[in-house]
């Protein structure tokens, strides 16, 4: 066994990659601090060609070093937008039609191994902050919400690994 070379793996180019098909998922991250997290989130929606990253509030945003150093240039290959104001751009989206739903646990919330979704239908996938979550606004302006089932003590993951777990199951599901 050997690991294959970047040749061999047959990877589309930057150019190439813009003009594929996305799966119709794009992630709103409300309030994300780490500019590590961000990155790590750029790479997951280049990897499961999302199609847009929304990043609302204080998220960083490209161009900045520590976001390059984990998403190594994904942030130039997925489509992005920075608005200010999280809740007023998360209704912008619903006025065209997205289905918002929150990547949270709450009393409502749906496992993602149990939970469906239209593949016809744009959806935007909402992220919250590192510590307080999804914030009860924004739950308030989603139809749902889906949390991953997990074992262990802990009550979450972190914001970037929950966000590639969700979208490798969407992608898996889509292709």
């Amino acid at each position: 066994m050997r690991q294959l070379t970047a040749p061999e793996l047959n990877r589309l180019s930057p150019l190439d990659f813009k003009n594929s098909e996305k799966l119709p998922v794009s992630l709103l991250l409300e309030n994300v601090r780490s500019m590590h997290n961000v990155g790590s989130i750029f790479r997951t929606a280049d990897a499961f060609c999302l199609s847009t990253i929304y990043l609302t509030g204080i998220t960083g945003s490209p161009p900045h070093r520590e976001i390059h150093r984990s998403a190594l240039g994904a942030e130039d290959t997925v489509t992005w937008e920075h608005h200010p104001d999280p809740l007023a751009f998360a209704n912008q989206l619903k006025q065209k039609g997205h289905v918002l739903v929150a990547v949270e646990m709450t009393n409502e919330s749906v496992g993602l191994d149990q939970w469906t979704w239209a593949f016809g239908q744009p959806l935007t996938l909402i992220l919250g902050n590192e510590v307080e979550g999804v914030s009860p606004e924004m739950l308030q302006l989603c139809v749902g919400s889906v949390h991953i089932p997990q074992g262990g003590t802990k009550h979450s993951l972190n914001v970037s690994v929950c966000g590639g777990v969700v979208a490798w199951e969407l992608y898996r599901r889509w292709k």
